[in-house]
């Protein structure tokens, strides 16, 4: 089991977020950019540091499968039923959006990537935060996902506005993603 931070460096890091913030934290295999999914400057600042393309769109993570009822309902039943068989675990499924997700967070596309985590860490942070968050791997373009707190550090600086402390899942590779209503792998896991 990952332990986790101390309660205020959790709190601290859930009221950053809440402001706007961009921060850094271990995930289920890599440390990971996460910002609050409503704020369009914090997930700008993520693409940027990231060199990201925005059109590619980002994933959401959340602690608890009710922070995406506004596209669950939407689904077929056994979508909805085969995704809640994977989660609450390293599971990101790409699912129909019709305006429940910014634009800033689908990018080119009319759907989203949800995943319910069962990183401890990560579900405290959403918790804490109380919304799910956009989590992309902590590494620029065309480069290898941190896999430490030294890594990110040597990758961004001060660039970012927090770093949680914490430890992986333990994953080998990055959670797969798959498309919700053809099964496609979109990303291998």
């Amino acid at each position: 089991m990952t332990p986790l931070p101390a309660q205020y460096r959790l709190r601290r890091a859930a009221a950053l977020l809440r402001a706007g913030k961009v921060i850094t934290h271990p995930t289920e295999a890599v440390w990971g950019l996460a910002c609050v999914p409503w704020s369009q400057s914090a997930v700008a600042r993520i693409l940027q540091l990231k060199q990201r393309d925005p059109a590619k769109g980002m994933v959401l993570v959340a602690d608890h499968v009710s922070r995406f009822q506004g596209v669950i309902p939407l689904l077929p039943d056994d979508v909805q039923e085969m995704l809640m068989a994977s989660w609450p675990g390293p599971n990101t499924w790409v699912v129909p959006d019709a305006g429940w997700a910014p634009e800033w967070i689908r990018g080119n596309h009319h759907s989203v990537a949800i995943r319910v985590s069962n990183h401890p860490l990560t579900v405290a942070l959403c918790q804490a935060a109380n919304t799910c968050l956009v989590s992309t791997s902590a590494n620029p373009a065309g480069l290898e996902p941190a896999r430490s707190q030294t890594a990110v550090q040597r990758y961004f600086r001060s660039a970012v506005d927090y770093y949680l402390p914490g430890r992986t899942g333990g994953l080998a590779q990055p959670t797969g993603i798959r498309d919700a209503l053809t099964g496609q792998v979109l990303r291998g896991g």
